[in-house]
């Protein structure tokens, strides 16, 4: 996930009330222009674009046909990145993404080795279906995406920047899929599960999108100026109550903390670097809603994206048919004081 501790100097009011109104006003275009391709989905909308604007990975699981694919594609022309696009299946080879060398021979007959750089040299990378390929290959990119680099015989290349990586995951039940591991599950900030339209959403997508033209998405920032909002966001104070609210969740959601329900239902629980994605993207959501700091309501409004990843039932939870959506669920009734 490449989240590190911010260590730029704390701005003053003025500053973020300054940065922040020209960043509502940008991320409101973004929303938009997103509005116009993307029917529904206003959740999994919005918590894809947190993650990129904290910084961060985003894994997307749902079935297929629910304009997974689309929103990465539109996002990467909205937020005007380069973008590529990885369709993983059982026989991709880590040389498929990271790259590899050729051997070039030139009008002497001298021979040396050339880098030919793979798809994941871009600024958002789209990785469908991720869990279809061997583990070997996606612990080849889970690698990249935590040290934003490479490495190929023996040679560092950096990636990007700004470097996102979108992985779509078909659900676990299918066929022909290979779990993610839970340590690279981690290196996503956010889970963000898409599920099936309302009603009116999926009308207008049967009546908008089979006729003669589709609506199609235009750039409205530039990799630069999303490079300045990500800045802005890591820089947004977080007061001490909010702080308090993020360590209170995280703790709670691991077993041996005092909890009974969480000592009864979870084998292991979430790292510190679920702390470390909550806050960044907290800030984010109130960036996102139009706010200058985030508040303990977007602790509980974030928790099911960033800690369901990051957390594990036990056999006899899962057994009677928990989810562990249910069990953040009640973390966070309980934090309410419900």
């Amino acid at each position: 996930m490449g989240i590190v501790e911010n260590t730029a100097p704390a701005m003053n009011e003025e500053e973020v009330v300054a940065a922040a109104e020209a960043a509502l006003t940008d991320i409101a275009a973004v929303r938009n222009e997103i509005g116009n391709v993307i029917f529904g989905q206003q959740s999994v909308v919005e918590q894809t674009i947190l993650s990129v604007l904290s910084g961060g990975h985003a894994l997307l699981v749902g079935v297929p046909g629910l304009a997974k694919t689309k929103l990465v594609a539109t996002l990467g022309t909205v937020l005007g990145l380069d973008d590529n696009r990885i369709q993983f299946t059982p026989d991709l080879m880590p040389s498929d993404i990271l790259g590899s060398e050729v051997m070039d021979q030139n009008d002497e007959g001298k021979r040396s080795f050339r880098f030919v750089p793979g798809p994941i040299f871009t600024q958002l990378l789209m990785a469908d279906e991720i869990n279809r390929a061997s583990p070997r290959t996606q612990s080849a990119l889970l690698q990249a995406m935590q040290e934003y680099h490479v490495t190929v015989a023996g040679a560092r290349h950096d990636l990007p920047g700004p470097f996102h990586v979108l992985a779509t995951q078909n659900p676990l039940e299918q066929e022909g899929t290979y779990p993610l591991p839970e340590a690279q599950l981690d290196r996503f900030l956010m889970q963000v599960d898409v599920l099936y339209p309302e009603i009116d959403a999926e009308r207008r997508v049967l009546l908008e999108t089979t006729g003669t033209q589709e609506a199609s998405a235009k750039p409205v920032l530039t990799s630069s100026r999303l490079q300045e909002i990500q800045a802005l966001v890591r820089r947004m104070p977080v007061s001490e109550t909010v702080v308090d609210a993020i360590l209170s969740l995280v703790r709670s959601a691991r077993p041996g903390t005092g909890n009974e329900e969480t000592d009864r239902n979870v084998a292991w629980g979430p790292g510190p670097r679920a702390g470390q994605a909550m806050m960044l993207c907290v800030r984010a959501r109130a960036l996102y809603d139009g706010r200058l700091a985030p508040s303990v309501d977007d602790v509980h409004a974030l928790a099911e994206p960033v800690l369901q990843h990051r957390m594990a039932l036990t056999f006899a939870a899962r057994a009677e048919g928990m989810h562990i959506r249910d069990v953040i669920a009640g973390l966070v009734a309980r934090a309410r004081g419900n």
